[in-house]
């Protein structure tokens, strides 16, 4: 559920494709309809045909899913949405819903939701609110993820820091506070050496104390947006919608030099090498000791052989604890010949009945606020705990919404460019960030 830069071939394709015609009426009903479903997460597969299957046994409708990773995933819609095949119901992405909707390429099922008097307010962290543009709904809210600290017990052990210690780390843009000084600590060269004793070879590094993940575009959810915010930051002025990002933020790029200067010291995994690992074998050969990554891994860091891992929270900021709370919904393609039955779908997977045959995986925070408590019971029952995810989506003030554009493709790729080029130590935030600024907003108004 995270961003992850793909191919610019879907902003391209939605601006080939005028508004598709849905059909006007159910159609075909119960046993008569086969729907299909699109989802790219295949660990969340099992759940969601569990779902599929309850849908198909209470209602007579049959529903075959489609499965593929982030990347065909969305290559794949595009290409159904050129050709008039596209699935009935897509799992749908806040970064990608809005230019889908503005060529008519998906359903407005607000009618539908006010008729059933689907209440919205069940949804954790007022989700449904990202759904909705110029007035019309686009989805129901299936999940959500936040962003929580993940650390090698054993690295964390031998560096002496205890689980409260890390629940209380804080950090700052100016000396990094207690997170700077463990990011430091958990360093050591390959002479031994930690990050914050005389000698340290930051040229030859054993163990750094930060994992970097490549990636992120405009928003860095996992990798940056938490430090960021906890400094009062704000993407947009206004989310969802805005019209103008706010990149040139003394904050923001006060927040991006100080981890300018840890890659520099030594502490955090350089670039290129994170490129060629990948976050997990960066983490499960010990190369990074500490990294922050979001609530879709939960299941990844649990259960890994290779070392053992824990969760805590967000260092807390300047201006408290923030994570980007994201999250994924089912949308009706307007070329549907099943509206109805498909909307009857959509209601389903946003429904408890649903939900809590997700929790039960404990894959995923579903939605609803009940089941995502179920959902953590669930984790608890099996010797994990990731309590901290859920405190965090649940805290007063200690949320902020993945920002919502248009042409949120050119955006990110545009974007992705610098913070590459500010990670590789080539050119400094200062310098960088105020043109990047200047240049995605001449795309927002264009």
């Amino acid at each position: 559920m995270k961003f992850k830069k793909t191919a610019a071939l879907l902003s391209a394709a939605v601006l080939l494709v005028g508004c598709s015609t849905g059909g006007s009426g159910g159609g075909e009903s119960g046993d008569d309809v086969t729907l299909t479903y699109s989802l790219w997460d295949e660990n969340q597969l099992p759940a969601y045909q569990s779902c599929t299957d309850a849908f198909t046994e209470k209602t007579g409708i049959k529903v075959e899913i489609t499965q593929s990773a982030w990347d065909d995933y969305w290559q794949n819609i595009t290409t159904d949405l050129v050709t008039g095949t596209a699935p009935d119901v897509i799992t749908d992405h806040v970064q990608y819903y809005p230019e889908l909707a503005d060529n008519g390429q998906l359903l407005d099922i607000s009618s539908y939701v006010e008729a059933d008097g689907i209440d919205l307010d069940q949804y954790t962290g007022g989700l449904a609110d990202l759904w909705v543009k110029d007035g019309a709904r686009y989805g129901l809210p299936q999940d959500w993820d936040t962003v929580a600290l993940v650390y090698n017990v054993a690295a964390a052990e031998a560096a002496g820091y205890t689980a409260d210690d890390f629940a209380n780390l804080t950090w700052n843009p100016t000396d990094g506070g207690t997170f700077g000084k463990a990011i430091a600590h958990m360093s050591i060269d390959k002479n031994g050496v930690r990050g914050d004793e005389p000698g340290f070879d930051k040229n030859n590094v054993q163990t750094y104390g930060w994992t970097l993940e490549t990636g992120g575009g405009v928003v860095g959810q996992s990798q940056w947006s938490w430090s960021a915010l906890s400094t009062g930051f704000e993407y947009l002025d206004k989310n969802p919608f805005g019209t103008k990002y706010q990149l040139d933020d003394q904050r923001l790029i006060d927040t991006l030099t100080w981890w300018q200067n840890q890659i520099a010291a030594g502490y955090v995994v350089p670039r290129e090498q994170a490129g060629q690992l990948g976050l997990v074998p960066e983490m499960e050969q010990n190369i990074g000791a500490m990294v922050s990554d979001g609530s879709w891994r939960i299941t990844t860091w649990a259960e890994s052989t290779a070392q053992e891992f824990a969760f805590a929270p967000l260092p807390e900021g300047p201006e408290g604890r923030v994570t980007i709370i994201n999250g994924l919904a089912p949308s009706i393609t307007a070329s549907t010949k099943h509206p109805d039955e498909a909307w009857q779908l959509v209601k389903f997977i946003g429904s408890t009945e649903c939900q809590n045959l997700v929790a039960d995986t404990g894959v995923v925070f579903p939605a609803i606020t009940s089941a995502a408590e179920r959902s953590d019971e669930v984790r608890t029952s099996k010797g994990i705990d990731a309590q901290v995810f859920l405190d965090e989506a649940l805290a007063e003030g200690g949320t902020a919404y993945y920002p919502i554009t248009l042409h949120a493709t050119e955006v990110n790729n545009e974007a992705q460019a610098v913070i590459d080029e500010i990670q590789e130590l080539k050119v400094t935030p200062a310098e960088a960030l105020p043109a990047l600024n200047d240049r995605i907003n001449a795309i927002l108004e264009g």
